[in-house]
């Protein structure tokens, strides 16, 4: 049997180079025969003995290269940063095996940034925009509390900063962090119009941390549909993103109503008007009435009303059951939001409802869940009931993975007829 050849060993480095490696790391780089790296990365190196191959920036001609320096006696591979954050390690270690190499990590870039601003990390949405589709990236930017950007050639700080205005996001703080670690760091905290204005090293981070109680911009379609539209395509408040009827649960709430074009809709706890919104659309005759206590709600229901072009959605400022009575008798209710009050709620729509109309509720937590079907089962009698757990793809570099949604309760009854009906 021969003998096993050297494995590679990929360590990360950062802008003060050898100087800037723990003992063991720089041991490992300077006892190499040869060094594999960026131009840009190879550079902090200059000084280093041992042959320096550039890797070609053509990542099929960087795998051949690769490939080839495993035959060496003491290989490594240098990356400016972490490795294996948005670096070349996991393109390597999916496409030649995770046992050809060994990771030793520098601190990223992107973790020195968010030191450098004092932010924490753990709750942002971090990317680079290198290969990366800008309108996939903005979608997420829009509903994000922070953003970690390596930017890209193609979209600087400045060209991102106003595809971001142009699609009517104006609620970040810009922070752009040039050359971490170096003797002319810097530091620049902007706004986002200013910031189209601007020039920066092209070794730099962006940071947006969202301005306090902004809410999010509704995402552009180029059509809306009939329903189900995606959860984003609805003006949200940032705090309350979590609790909107999501697009699989409103398209089968909308299909258990039965909502007819002229019908009366009642949506009680109508939040964003989500539900609202989509039961206007198929009522295009009657009228759908929006039931809501917080004001920042009500006006984001008239805005979401006016984007989708529905004049026929009422915002109507009160709680249920109370700000029921002066409302017409409706043939289908949708309850989004009863807080504690289950029972009261339930009864007081259930006994408005038209004979043979319909009622769906929508409820997260399990001691609701079982209030309103005993309520709703001595009510209607048959109760049909969901429990929805539903997965959503989402692209994550070059592979797809399944984001969980919060996991949800539907309910949904028939009024009787009256006898002889």
């Amino acid at each position: 049997m021969g003998e096993p050849h050297a494995k590679i060993v990929i360590v990360g480095i950062g802008d003060d180079g050898l100087s800037g490696l723990t003992e063991s790391a720089k041991k490992t780089v300077l006892g190499a025969d040869v060094v594999l790296g960026a131009e840009a990365t190879l550079r902090l190196l200059a000084d280093l003995p041992g042959r320096k191959v550039t890797l070609d920036p053509e990542m099929t001609a960087a795998l051949r290269q690769v490939r080839e320096a495993l035959s060496a006696r003491a290989p490594v591979l240098v990356n400016y940063g972490d490795p294996l954050f948005y670096g070349v390690a996991r393109y390597l270690c999916d496409r030649l095996g995770k046992d050809q190499f060994e990771v030793v990590p520098h601190v990223s870039s992107m973790q020195l940034a968010f030191a450098r601003v004092k932010e924490s990390w753990e709750d942002a949405y971090l990317t680079s925009l290198a290969g990366r589709p800008i309108e996939s990236v903005i979608d997420r930017i829009r509903t994000a509390e922070k953003v970690g950007l390596f930017s890209s050639d193609a979209y600087p700080p400045a060209r991102l900063a106003q595809s971001l205005l142009d699609h009517g996001i104006d609620y970040f703080r810009a922070y752009v962090c040039e050359n971490l670690g170096q003797p002319d760091e810097r530091v620049t905290q902007a706004e986002l119009p200013d910031l189209v204005e601007m020039d920066f090293d092209p070794l730099h981070v962006l940071i947006l941390v969202r301005k306090p109680n902004r809410p999010d911009r509704a995402a552009k379609l180029g059509r809306y549909r009939l329903f189900g539209n995606p959860d984003d395509v609805f003006a949200q408040s940032q705090p309350k993103r979590e609790l909107i009827t999501q697009a699989e649960v409103r398209s089968i709430a909308l299909a258990q109503l039965d909502i007819r074009p002229t019908s009366i809709v009642w949506d009680i706890g109508a939040g964003s008007g989500s539900v609202s919104i989509e039961a206007a659309q198929l009522a295009s005759l009657g009228t759908v009435f929006a039931i809501e206590p917080d004001p920042g709600d009500l006006a984001l229901i008239a805005a979401n009303a006016e984007s989708f072009g529905v004049p026929n959605v009422r915002p109507i400022p009160g709680r249920a059951p109370e700000a029921l009575s002066g409302l017409p008798d409706p043939d289908a209710i949708f309850i989004g939001g009863t807080g504690r009050q289950v029972e009261p709620v339930l009864k007081a729509a259930y006994d408005r409802l038209v004979p043979g109309g319909r009622l769906a509720l929508n409820v997260a937590a399990i001691d609701s869940l079982a209030a309103a079907h005993k309520t709703l089962k001595e009510l209607a009698g048959e109760v049909l009931i969901w429990n929805i757990a539903v997965s959503r793809g989402i692209d994550q570099m070059e592979r797809v993975r399944f984001q969980a949604v919060n996991p949800t309760f539907l309910l949904a009854v028939a009024k009787r007829a009256e006898p002889g009906d």
